[in-house]
């Protein structure tokens, strides 16, 4: 089914039932507006709101959604039960910009729209999202290092282009109830006064169209604040997510004075990503967590892993436990990944089949929720 084929028939399957002629459009509520207060997440009523849900990769890496992207949020929602989808973007597809080659040195294909059709296809993400009731987390997973349509990918902070998408992003889905704004996938490798404040990054990228050789790349990072104020200055109050160092891993620094600054937004929640690898035992990791939690609101926007050797009678135990340790603390979380190349994944294939025993526990959750 094409794109459009499909998307049109999500419209008929969303808050609209109603297909007799002349009857009236009955239009589902529409979600409430969410804030923070304290270390809660709020809705207008001033009740605890619980975000739970998954990513879905897809469109920092293809400008079309590979084809799945729509099929992949409805089945998060209806299927998965998932409240949330957390949708990562590239600031350059946003623009247009994908014409020279990507941070890791492969050719991108390039669009001819200035990025019209891929922000096109957000719009289609959000408006489903918001008519099914479920809040979509719109998040800057890959930028440029301050050169347009070259090095795209996962660095260590955002650049100065980054201020620019968040100026288009966050003006045209300003105060919508359904959308928080994630402002940077992962932030490493740099000091917290740099996180915060902005300064100049040193990295260096494997080319492959140059046989595998390290490139330096230097750029400016403007750093959290200044990312939240871009937000803030197109009027948009919308709740803001941020990630902290060691790939959005710490949540130390914001409980040492380098929490964000929000004085005329409806919050920030901050992002842990937790996985496998990190070296930490789960008891280690829920010290950090049960830390932070008195005092920030968090989600843990990312976690999972790896489904080597699990099976559903012999489920992964580090998943299984954080899981638990999770629903326990009523955090919220939206699990890694949707998609069946994007490891630790949820899915083992295009008819959404989830993986044993990851996507299986994960799916069990939002079940219960």
């Amino acid at each position: 089914m094409s794109i459009q084929t499909f998307c049109l028939a999500l419209g008929l399957l969303g808050a609209v039932t109603v297909h007799a002629v002349g009857r009236p459009v009955v239009k589902a509520d529409p979600l409430p507006q969410l804030h923070t207060q304290g270390n809660q997440i709020l809705d207008e009523q001033d009740r605890p709101v619980r975000l739970c849900g998954v990513n879905t990769a897809c469109l920092e890496w293809s400008s079309d959604g590979e084809g799945h992207i729509l099929d992949t949020v409805k089945v998060a929602i209806h299927d998965w039960k998932a409240n949330i989808v957390r949708v990562p973007l590239c600031q350059d597809r946003w623009f247009g910009q994908t014409h020279k080659i990507d941070f890791y040195g492969q050719t991108i294909p390039g669009q001819a729209d200035d990025g019209a059709g891929y922000r096109a296809l957000v719009r289609q993400v959000v408006d489903y999202c918001a008519s099914n009731r479920c809040y979509v987390l719109l998040d800057l997973h890959w930028n440029d290092a301050g050169m347009w349509g070259e090095n795209i990918g996962q660095h260590v902070m955002p650049d100065m282009n980054s201020l620019t998408f968040w100026h288009s992003c966050a003006r045209e889905y300003r105060n919508n109830p359904a959308v928080l704004f994630d402002l940077y996938n992962e932030p490493h490798n740099t000091t917290w006064d740099i996180w915060l404040n902005g300064g100049e990054i040193s990295e260096t990228r494997g080319d492959g169209a140059r046989q595998g050789q390290f490139v330096p790349v230097k750029y400016q990072t403007p750093g959290m604040q200044k990312m939240l104020d871009a937000v803030r200055n197109q009027g948009a109050r919308n709740v803001v997510v941020c990630g902290g160092l060691d790939w959005a891993y710490d949540l130390s620094g914001f409980l040492k004075g380098y929490a964000l600054k929000d004085t005329i937004g409806d919050g920030v929640v901050y992002a842990c990503h937790a996985y496998n690898n990190k070296g930490e035992t789960i008891d280690k990791w829920l010290s950090h967590l049960d830390a932070a939690l008195p005092h920030i609101p968090v989600i843990m926007s990312e976690f999972g892993g790896q489904n080597s050797g699990a099976t559903v009678n012999q489920p992964n135990a580090w998943v299984d436990r954080v899981i638990k340790e999770m629903d326990k603390r009523h955090c919220n979380y939206a699990a890694w990944d949707m998609h069946p190349a994007a490891g630790p994944t949820l899915i083992s294939d295009w008819k959404y089949t989830p993986t044993p025993s990851f996507g299986v526990l994960v799916k069990a959750s939002l079940a219960r929720r």
